[in-house]
């Protein structure tokens, strides 16, 4: 009658096993390390910089606990282990000095930082310990402002490049167009060409105002038009330069290994970041608030250009800069166009013969700069330069083979399909949209962290013991029962959270100490419907059976209404409160599992066998009187 299958029996010992070995990890805390990683967009971490790292450690006489290579999609990390943190430091700037040599440009990043300090038998089966939030793990937050004035000035620079292609296209004769502050200006040799102009921009660009006027300077008295964008051009240019810029922090703070970073929009120009666990504030800093822009300029090959290159001169309206492998190009000084008009960058083959290429797709008035650039420069070159920390280099510099129309732009030459998928990782997250600058810091240090995980641990602790005590007292075994079945539903509750590599919060504490109390209800339900069918007269088996069978139904409906609200809480709530919802979701159906079938398996081990049963240890049993 109140016998389980083998199956089930098993299940239950496969899911505490499981649930065990995956809870295990949180119990042995962090480590110090030092994690190596690129520090410009051109230069890739491989595993052979494993080895390099350890050999630099075993040369200064300086042992770690532990080092490892993992990626993250393109990116590559190398981190070292250390069994405290005054080693952590020496062995930080040892690497800093054999790696970056020249401190001014240095090619990779030397970061301290905190890795799980579970034995790697415990690694190797995929049992890591959670993620801990700022509050509980510490670390910086910080308030970052973008500069919208500098996104704007970058889109009219854009705006002036397609208005010039465009009058040149319609054949409408003009003096010169320029940015000038946050407009662009175009000057005519006379008023028909002007109102030619006027009639076509107008109609191709209906986002933007146009006032006419007449020019001083240089150009005194001839006509021209000044245009700028309305106010809803403008909301959309500074929403998408902060979107860019939310999209290239997250591909930043890969370089730093923080786990579950907050990266959110505050108001309409700022953006919140933190970043729990991280110890070197001043490399967080550098990493963040690094600027990169990305643009497509013409090679000048003629040669002309190429004897003042080899004098060791650059011409004027020339600039020099070098590509990866350090050859030095000269580039003109006008932007043909920036990483804005981009919308995506993807590795792939040449139709034609196969040989690895990168594909890029640019947006509407991109294609159009495009294709006319592409159309008047056939044979020449073409340079894609990344821009990081005021530096230039050129990422590739392919030849226009033909007119280049609908914006969809092959790359292709000399490159292996890693070189590609590298160039197409640089062109489509390596640039800023908008520079930003820190205008808040706050540092959590890691004392108050662990303050806060002592006080919720605590929390948590007692208001179990608590709850077992009174059960045990109330209901006898089968009140220890319960509070067994607790025990299993916090580690299945941990171990889903490891094993989802969630992050923990003080909300999420107050979530698991929330759990408890409500499990537990399930078993007060089926120990009380058990004491009512022994008021009734029913055997004990008979009991045990009608008991959990019965109070099956109201456990469902009420655990049901509450995950409900759990979920809503989950689609809409944000930051801690989605927090809260996970841990609290989770908890619902591990409280069901643990307080219906583990505690069950336990009253089928200890009851199901013994056919003579005479009575149950289930506290007082109240029969009415008759």
């Amino acid at each position: 009658m109140n016998r389980y299958p083998l199956w089930k029996y098993l299940t239950v010992l496969v899911a505490l096993v499981v649930g065990f070995l995956y809870t295990l990890p949180n119990f042995y805390g962090e480590a110090p390390a030092v994690q190596v990683s690129s520090a410009k967009s051109t230069i890739k971490i491989e595993p052979d910089m494993q080895g390099r790292v350890e050999n630099i450690l075993a040369q200064a006489n300086i042992t770690g606990t532990g080092s490892s290579f993992e990626r993250n999609g393109p990116v590559g990390t190398v981190r070292v282990r250390f069994a405290d943190t005054d080693t952590q430091l020496k062995a930080r700037d040892v690497i800093e000095k054999s790696l970056n040599p020249n401190p001014a440009d240095p090619s990779y990043t030397v970061a301290l930082n905190l890795l799980p300090a579970s034995p790697d038998w415990l690694s190797a089966i995929g049992a890591n310990p959670m993620y801990l939030g700022l509050d509980l793990r510490g670390g910086v937050h910080f308030l970052l402002q973008v500069d919208m004035r500098g996104a704007l000035t970058a889109r009219y620079d854009s705006l002036a490049t397609e208005i010039r292609a465009a009058l040149r296209e319609a054949r409408i004769p003009s003096t010169a167009v320029e940015r000038v502050d946050l407009s662009v200006v175009t000057i005519f040799a006379d008023n028909e060409a002007r109102a030619r102009a006027l009639a076509l921009l107008s109609n191709r660009y209906p986002d933007m105002a146009f006032d006419q006027g007449v020019s001083d300077g240089a150009n005194s008295g001839r006509p021209l038009l000044a245009g700028q964008l309305n106010v809803g051009a403008v909301a959309t240019v500074q929403n998408t330069a902060l979107k860019q810029n939310i999209t290239t922090l997250h591909n930043r703070i890969n370089e730093l290994g923080v786990a579950e970073p907050v990266i959110q929009q505050q108001g309409a120009d700022r953006i919140v970041v933190q970043l729990p666990g991280v110890q070197d504030v001043a490399k967080a800093k550098e990493i963040l608030g690094r600027t990169a822009t990305l643009e497509i300029r013409m090679v000048d090959d003629s040669p002309t250009a190429m004897s003042a290159l080899s004098a060791g001169t650059v011409p004027f309206g020339l600039e020099r800069y070098d590509d990866t492998d350090g050859r030095p190009i000269l580039l003109r000084r006008q932007v043909i166009l920036s990483g804005e008009n981009l919308q995506d960058a993807q590795a792939g083959r040449d139709s034609q013969n196969q040989q690895p290429a990168v594909h890029l797709t640019l947006d509407s008035k991109g294609a159009r700069i495009f294709r006319d650039v592409t159309r008047d420069n056939i044979g020449k070159r073409m340079a894609i330069l990344l821009f990081e920390k005021g530096k230039g280099q050129v990422v590739t510099a392919p030849v226009i083979r033909s007119e280049i129309p609908g914006g969809q732009v092959q790359i292709s030459g000399s490159m292996s399909a890693e070189d590609a998928a590298d160039i197409a990782l640089l062109l489509r997250a390596g640039s800023l949209a908008a520079p930003m600058t820190i205008i808040e810091e706050r540092t959590i240090g890691p004392s108050l962290g662990a303050e806060n995980i002592a006080k919720g641990f605590n929390a948590t602790l007692w208001g179990f013991v608590a709850v077992a005590i009174f059960m045990i007292a109330y209901y006898r075994l089968f009140g220890l029962f319960s509070a067994v079945g607790l025990t299993f539903n916090v580690f299945l509750l941990l171990a889903l959270l490891s094993m989802l590599q969630a992050t923990l919060t003080l909300p999420g504490i107050a979530a698991i100490a929330l759990t408890i109390g409500m499990a537990i209800d399930a078993n007060v339900l089926i120990n009380e419907r058990i004491r009512e069918e022994l008021r009734r007269g029913e055997p004990p088996q008979s009991a045990i059976q009608i008991g959990f069978e019965r109070a099956w139904g109201t456990i469902l409906d009420s655990n049901l209404t509450t995950l409900i609200v759990g979920i809503a809480l989950l689609i809409f709530g944000t930051g801690p409160v989605r927090g809260f919802a996970v841990v609290h979701c989770l908890g619902i159906l591990t409280s069901m599992f643990s307080a219906v079938v583990g505690v069950r398996a336990m009253v089928n081990l200890t009851h199901g066998g013994r056919k003579k049963l005479q009575g149950l240890s289930i506290g007082t049993v109240w029969k009415p009187k008759g």
